[in-house]
């Protein structure tokens, strides 16, 4: 049995990050882990951007409520789950995808937690485990399942590197390069094509 293990953002949804930094006026907040490899430097970096700024939950959530599913992705999970199981694998934080999960037809997500003051401040985050998408899968591995699995980012690499199928997602020009081994993919076409071939 197969389980397709997808990232969310940058594959499903636009990045949250860049959508606020755009909202906020605070360019420093587009970095995300395509820049950045290191998960918890690049949330630390930007609880401290958020705490200079004297921003919180709330304004990051309201910027999530205007993000829409990119063109096409709602339409390309409802086939992948006519014919597999399939999860969602994200760093994000169940405050943030909550929202977005409603516009995609509730899938299942895994993902992580963020500590937050009373007064809305960001104070922290609870990672779920341990490189959570590699662990992930390896656990589904575990059980016997088969996975299959693509993301767009550094930390989706771990994943895609332990299924028996992986596929880069409108990565960028330094992941391919460095990453030659997986195939590169730009549509849903693409990507619904490649995954029901290696089912």
């Amino acid at each position: 049995m197969n389980i397709v293990c997808l990232d969310l953002e940058g594959v499903l949804v636009p990045e949250i990050w860049i959508a606020f930094a755009e909202a906020s006026g605070i360019p420093e907040l587009r970095r995300t882990t395509r820049d950045e490899p290191d998960y918890d430097k690049l949330m630390r970096y930007r609880i401290d951007i958020l705490k200079e700024h004297g921003l919180g939950l709330k304004e990051i959530q309201e910027t999530i409520a205007t993000i829409d599913p990119m063109p096409g992705a709602k339409e390309f999970l409802d086939e992948l789950r006519s014919f597999t199981q399939v999860m969602i694998l994200s760093d994000t934080f169940t405050q943030f995808a909550s929202p977005l999960m409603k516009k995609l037809g509730y899938p299942t997500i895994l993902c992580n937690s963020l500590e937050v003051a009373e007064s809305g401040e960001i104070t922290g985050f609870k990672m779920r485990i341990e490189h959570s998408k590699l662990t992930t899968v390896r656990t589904l591995q575990s059980i016997g399942y088969e996975t299959i699995a693509s993301g767009d980012s550094y930390n989706d690499l771990g994943m895609i590197e332990a299924s028996k199928a992986g596929f880069l997602f409108r990565t960028t020009e330094e992941i391919k390069k460095a990453y030659p081994q997986y195939p590169a993919l730009e549509t849903y076409a693409e990507l619904l094509a490649a995954i029901k071939a290696a089912q």
